[in-house]
């Protein structure tokens, strides 16, 4: 049973973490928008600070698999907690995508423009992974 306190305080928790996703998504977005101009509108960079948010919202606090699920005996040994692996390259990828972005904006560099792609593509394969992770966890409670 939950106390009003903790529900409280988990709610804050995931609202920092939807903000962390969304600051990374304005990162990536900025770094991504300064070297195409296509992407330099403000449509662009309220769909990655929204992929973002719901991606760290969603991904990052996935609930445990059910006690009844995990076996102390050999029904368990070798099989993959698929969410919580999702959940973790996905945090890995977007995390370090946004701190590459931060990096090249902070020092301004000029990377070549595969370099700029990888980066798009690490943060949104990441995010990706996040949501799909979130979606898988809450769908088995």
């Amino acid at each position: 049973m939950r106390t009003r306190v903790r529900t409280c305080a988990h709610i804050l928790e995931r609202l920092g973490l939807a903000t962390a996703g969304a600051a990374s998504g304005l990162f990536v977005a900025a770094l991504v928008g300064s070297s195409h101009a296509a992407l330099t509108n403000q449509a662009f960079l309220l769909l990655m600070m929204l992929g973002g948010a719901v991606g760290f919202y969603l991904g990052i606090d996935t609930p445990p698999a059910p006690f009844n699920d995990i076996s102390c005996g050999e029904g368990w040994v070798g099989k993959i907690d698929t969410p919580e692996l999702l959940s973790a390259v996905g945090t890995f990828l977007a995390g370090f995508s946004a701190f590459a972005s931060v990096g090249v904006i902070v020092l301004r560099h000029d990377p070549h423009v595969t370099w700029i792609a990888m980066i798009m593509a690490g943060w949104t394969i990441g995010v990706t992974m996040q949501i799909v992770a979130g979606a898988i966890a809450r769908r088995r409670r």
